[in-house]
This record gives structure tokens, sequence and C-alpha cells, in this order.
């Protein structure tokens, strides 16, 4: 058994040599936690030593100026400064400096149980590339989680992202979790705060990585000072991120629906006024709330299909296959295309619509079909617009910067055969 157990300091992160090879990091992200940092660092030694696992114990400082890195050495563990701030920057830097095959990463808050990770390590060795911990399963303790975070904030936006992203995961929020390092250092992952944890699965998720569950218990932590976790700052930007990273559930599934509704209404209220009742009807109001919806509904498709474009060139989504035919079919030409023929037929309908007016000598428009189809008429002149702007749009982001360079040597190539 080897637990390597120095401080750095200043030299190459990088570096990596084969004796260096460990199984496994146990990595602690920290921030001003004298208090429970000693017994965090030498519970994980205790396991390495208990488990005859060839380790390490890595603490990522983030800046502490209550002693944390000199508890943390003389307790056992190696010690990096992180030079990004914030939760998701000292782990970041954690696993890049991680000498370990897999990395358990924990709180330096003793409330997770960092002498008791056997059902991260066998779950990792059986294949599974990120093993989360399951706090609901594994049981919360007296104190040890705030109401509004058991009740409404994990709940929720778990469940949030098991509908965006169709992954089991209970507990998105987990501090314990238990990775293949290439795996995850193979995901690109940028977030810097508390969203981290969300990035994480997320895009383990979309990345096709095999992804397990442990129960994982949860006890009060032993600070005396509050968590550095702010409820609905940092709850607006888990959700925030989870929806930035869906173009189909923040633009696309809305859009549908507003398009559907409008279609509905316009269908219906079209040939004229609809009774309800004796007392309820829809007419000229709820038409125009129809038109309304589709124009909506058809802006929302296009910022969809423009944010999945942007999302994939710049590497924050992996490609799709069905986007991917989607946007592939979505050429200029074919959006310039549809925006001409809307076009032309919202201009027929209010050249109709205004003839059939002056003909009255622009007296007062009592003419309720008149009226649906000039509303129908400018409604296919805003989507038009609309359309044509997304297509140049789309096509400006298709655009590649030329291989300057690389023609110029090509050119030089050229001229000398010559």
């Amino acid at each position: 058994m080897q637990v390597v157990a120095h401080d750095l300091g200043g030299a190459d992160l990088t570096a990596r040599t084969a004796e260096d090879a460990l199984e496994l990091t146990i990595l602690i992200p920290c921030l001003n936690e004298a208090e429970t940092l000693a017994t965090c660092v030498r519970k994980a030694v205790l396991y390495l030593v208990r488990s005859d696992i060839v380790g390490e114990v890595l603490v990522s400082d983030n800046g502490s100026t209550d002693g944390s890195v000199e508890i943390a050495r003389v307790s056992g563990a190696r010690v990096v400064h992180a030079p990004i701030a914030g939760y998701g920057g000292a782990l970041r830097c954690g696993i890049d400096v991680a000498r370990g095959r897999y990395v358990i990463m924990g709180d330096a808050d003793d409330s997770y149980d960092l002498g008791n990770l056997s059902h991260f390590v066998e779950t990792l060795r059986t294949g599974a590339e990120l093993v989360m911990g399951n706090r609901f399963k594994g049981g919360i303790g007296p104190g040890a989680m705030p109401f509004l975070h058991r009740y409404l904030g994990n709940p929720v936006l778990s469940a949030v992202g098991r509908l965006f992203f169709r992954t089991p995961i209970g507990d998105f929020h987990c501090g314990l979790r238990g990775f293949d390092r290439a795996a995850i250092r193979g995901l690109d992952l940028r977030s810097t705060g508390m969203e981290f944890a969300s990035e994480m699965v997320v895009a383990a998720s979309l990345r096709g990585l095999r992804i397990a569950e442990v129960p994982t218990p949860l006890v009060k932590d032993g600070r005396s000072r509050p968590p550095h976790l702010r409820t609905w700052r940092d709850g607006w930007r888990h959700l925030r991120f989870l929806i930035l990273h869906s173009p189909r559930w923040a633009f696309g599934y809305p859009g549908a629906a507003l398009i559907g509704l409008g279609m509905l209404l316009v269908a219906m209220l079209l040939p004229g006024r609809l009774a309800l009742s004796d007392t309820v009807s829809l007419d000229i109001r709820a038409f125009l709330i129809g038109c309304l919806a589709i124009v909506v509904g058809v802006q929302a498709i296009a910022f969809g299909l423009i944010a999945r474009r942007f999302a994939t060139l710049h590497n924050v989504l992996p490609p799709h296959r069905r986007a991917q035919r989607l946007l592939d079919a979505v050429s200029l030409e074919r959006m310039l295309q549809l925006t001409g023929i809307l076009l032309v037929g919202g201009l027929a309908g209010m050249g109709y619509a205004g003839a059939v007016w002056a003909g009255s000598h622009f007296g007062a428009m009592d003419d309720g079909q008149l009226l649906r189809i000039m509303v129908l008429s400018m409604s296919a002149i805003v989507i038009a617009v609309q359309l044509g702007l997304a297509g140049f749009l789309l096509g400006v982001m298709d655009l590649r910067p030329s291989d300057a360079r690389g023609q110029q040597a090509r050119l030089r190539a050229v001229f000398s055969e010559e």
C-alpha cells in the first residue's frame, strides 16, 4: 500500500511519471475548513490503509487563510493550490493533478464518511465511469440538510435533470462521487462554481458514460460557521445550467406547444365566432392570441436551432443524430424559400384585405372575416421575416475561418515548383 502525502508547491503540477500512477485519489476541495479538515483527511488515509489501496489523499485548496493547508499536510494529504476560485475551480484543479486512475471527491465538512468508500471503489472497478452517491437512499441524518434543500431544491433540480437529460440519477447534487479520471477529464468540464456538480452529471449523460449510483449517508457537518452554499443563488445557478444545456426543453418543446395551441385556435376561429355556451364564446381576440402564439412559437423554434448549432460547434453539447439531421435540413436556401412563400402569401392576404377595405372607403371594419384575414396575413409576414433572419444567422454560424497560413504555404510550394 502506498499513500502519497506531500505538497507540490510551485512545481509542474501536470508532470506524471510511471511511479506516480496510483489506483485511487481521494480529492477534498477546501476553503477555510480548519475545524473539520483533519478529521476528513485522516479518515481518508485510514481507508486507504485498511483497504490496501495504492492511493493518495489530495486537498485542493481554494485560498484558505485559517491554517487549512498546514492541517492538511500534517494529517497526511498532498496539497495543491487551486488558482481558480470556486467549488468547481478547486475540483477541476484537483482532477487535473490527481495521480489516481479513479478519483473519489468528497466535501471537507465531515458530512460524508470518507472512511467508508468501498461501494464506490467496487463499482468503479466493475466498469462504471461515474458513481454518484444518493443521500436520499443512504439516509439523511437530523439537521444534515436544510428543509428547503431536502424537500424542494434537490428533488426538483434532480427531477429536472432526469427529464431534460434522460439520466437515472436520483441525487444530482451529492458531493460524494467517484469517477474514472480520464473519462471525466475528457468531458472538458468548465464550470467554476457550485453548478460544477450538475455539469459533471449532464456531460457524462450526454456523452454516454456508464453511470451508477450507490446509497450514501449524510450527517450534520462539524462546522460552527454557515456553509459556503447559498440556497437561492446556487439553486438558480444549477437550474440555469440545466436549462441552457438543453435547447430542446428551453426552446423546442415550448415553441412546439405554442405553435400547436395557436394553430388550434386559428383553425377553430377562422370560419367565425365559436360559441362554447350560451354565455361564453371565442372570437377575434382569441384568434389574435392564436396568431401571436404561432409567431412566438416559431421564434422559439428558430432560437432552439441556433442554440443547438452554436452548442455543437463549440463542443458545449455533443452531436445528436436527430438534431443534426434537422440542422442539416435547415439550410439558408430552404429557409429563404419558406420565407418567400410566407411573404408572398402574407402580402397577398394584406393586399386583398386592403382592397376590400378601400372599397368601403376605409370605414369602420365591422367584417370579422376580413379582420381575421388581415391578422393572419400580418402574422405570416412577421414569421417570414423571423425565418429569413434566422436563416442568415445560421448561415453565418456555418462559416469557417480560412486557414490563411496553410494557404500561403501551399502557394509558396506551387511557386517554388515553377
